[in-house]
């Protein structure tokens, strides 16, 4: 569908490429030991992986600062959890898990295969909301940085997708145009739908098993990507 058009390829990183809730949990489990936290991790990230997808929507929107988002979203679930915590303890749990996140680094099934496949073929590049300082580290401790010939993130951009701004820049910084470019990524509003407004081909990557929609061809695995470049 795309072979004929496309000469670059966008992804996005977590929930995309880099497993985030795996790596996530992992981390989770590592700082809760340390600090002598004793909730169990099971009970914590039912409540916590919503709540982080609610405080991420408010942090694209520009409702929210990053400090806010880092300690609302450990905030919120103690109280629901009804587990005391103190202020200085949540600061010292959000400060812990950026700096450990990087250190677990599972990728999605098939991740380095379809790199490996596309990288003769394509430019290959990241647009990611995350955070700089944690982004980097991700993409080199799994060993996926060399994959990519450009890596934009939004603080370098200082606005987040779905903003028109960061997947023009994305193309500047590229030497590209939208019209050959492919937007690969898990989230429909940030992703899909934001490159989609700006003139890329996308494909939606439908890692949290949302309904079925028409805005574009969905995959289930990155695998399938084969059947379109």
């Amino acid at each position: 569908m795309f072979k004929d058009i496309v000469t670059d390829v966008f992804f996005d990183l977590d929930h995309t490429l880099w497993d985030f809730e795996r790596n996530s949990a992992l981390t989770f489990g590592k700082i809760f030991q340390k600090n002598r936290i004793e909730v169990e991790l099971p009970d914590f990230l039912q409540v916590y992986t919503p709540a982080n997808f609610a405080f991420w929507k408010l942090y694209r929107e520009g409702k929210i600062t990053k400090e806010a988002l880092r300690y609302q979203r450990l905030k919120t679930v103690f109280d629901d959890l009804k587990y005391m915590v103190s202020d200085e303890v949540i600061n010292t749990l959000s400060d812990d898990y950026i700096a450990h996140l990087s250190s677990f680094n599972h990728l999605f099934p098939n991740t380095i295969a379809i790199l490996d496949y596309l990288k003769p073929k394509y430019k290959l590049h990241i647009i990611t909301n995350g955070f700089q300082e944690v982004q980097g580290k991700k993409l080199k401790n799994s060993k996926i940085h060399d994959y990519f010939d450009q890596v934009i993130d939004s603080e370098m951009a200082g606005v987040k997708k779905p903003d028109p701004y960061i997947f023009n820049l994305a193309l500047n910084k590229a030497n590209t145009r939208a019209e050959t470019s492919l937007m690969i990524g898990d989230n429909l509003e940030a992703d899909i739908l934001g490159a989609q407004a700006v003139g890329y081909n996308v494909l939606h990557f439908n890692t949290h098993k949302e309904p079925k929609h028409d805005f574009c061809e969905i995959i289930e695995d990155l695998h399938e990507i084969k059947t379109f470049l």
